[in-house]
C-alpha cells in the first residue's frame, strides 16, 4: 500500500484498473509500448490508457514476440475489447505476419457490435461460422475468448457461446481463401477503416500443448 501511495495519480489509476491475468495465462502486451509486436500500418495503431487503439486505414498488429516463438497451435486466447459505435475490427489467430493486405493465413474472429456495412457480428469466425446476434455493447469492455484445440475452434463473448466449429477432414477453406485452416500461427489485431475505433487490451494466452 505504501508503494501505491507514492505513485502519481495517473499511474495509480491505471495500476488499480489494470485487468488481472488469470493463472496459466501469459500476457502478450505490456500496456506501454509495442514490444513484441510488428505493425503493418503504424499510422493506424497507437497506445491509449494501457490499450492498443486501432483507428485508420486497414492494417494489422502481429504478435512477433518471444513467447513460444509466436507460434501457437492449441491454446486459449482472451482479449478485452471495446468498440465505439459503428466500428469494425478483428482478432486473427493461427496467422502470420504480412507487410500489407488482409492476412491470408488463419482465421479472423470478428469484432463488430454495430458496424452497419457488415452483418457478421462480434464472435463470428469470419466467413466460416458467422454470428448474426449482437452479443456485446459498444463503449464497454467485453472479452472475446477463443479456444483452439485439435480441429475445433470455440469462441465465447463475455462467456456467451458464439461459435463451436470443427474443421472437416476435407476442408479447403472458404472460396478464394485456402489459408483459412487450422495450423500453427500467431495472433493479430485489425484496424479496419478510418471510421472505426476499436481498443484491445489484456491480451493473454494459455498454451494447451
Amino acid at each position: 500500500m505504501t508503494m501505491l501511495l507514492r505513485l502519481s495519480p495517473v499511474v495509480l489509476a491505471f495500476f488499480l484498473q489494470a485487468p488481472a491475468v488469470e493463472p496459466g495465462f501469459t500476457s502478450l502486451f505490456n500496456g506501454k509500448d509495442f514490444t513484441g509486436w510488428t505493425i503493418s500500418n503504424e499510422a493506424s495503431f497507437s497506445i491509449e490508457e494501457g490499450a492498443i487503439k486501432a483507428n485508420g486505414s486497414p492494417g494489422h498488429a502481429y504478435y512477433t514476440g518471444d513467447f513460444r516463438k509466436h507460434s501457437f497451435r492449441n491454446f486459449e486466447l482472451k482479449v478485452d475489447v471495446m468498440t465505439r459505435p459503428n466500428s469494425n475490427g478483428g482478432i486473427y489467430v493461427l496467422t502470420e505476419h504480412q507487410e500489407k493486405g488482409w492476412p491470408s493465413k488463419g482465421f479472423e474472429v470478428q469484432v463488430n457490435n454495430t458496424f452497419e456495412k457488415d452483418w457478421r457480428k462480434t464472435g463470428s469466425l469470419y466467413q466460416v461460422d458467422d454470428v448474426k446476434e449482437q452479443l456485446a455493447p459498444d463503449n464497454e469492455w467485453f472479452t472475446e475468448h477463443i479456444i483452439v484445440k485439435g480441429d475445433t475452434i470455440t469462441v465465447r463473448v463475455n462467456d456467451k457461446p458464439a461459435v463451436e466449429w470443427a474443421q472437416p477432414a476435407d476442408w479447403e477453406g472458404p472460396k478464394g481463401s485456402p489459408g483459412r485452416r487450422i495450423a500453427p500461427g500467431t495472433i493479430a489485431l485489425q484496424a479496419h477503416d478510418a471510421g472505426s475505433t476499436v481498443y484491445y487490451r489484456n491480451i493473454r494466452i494459455k498454451p494447451l500443448d
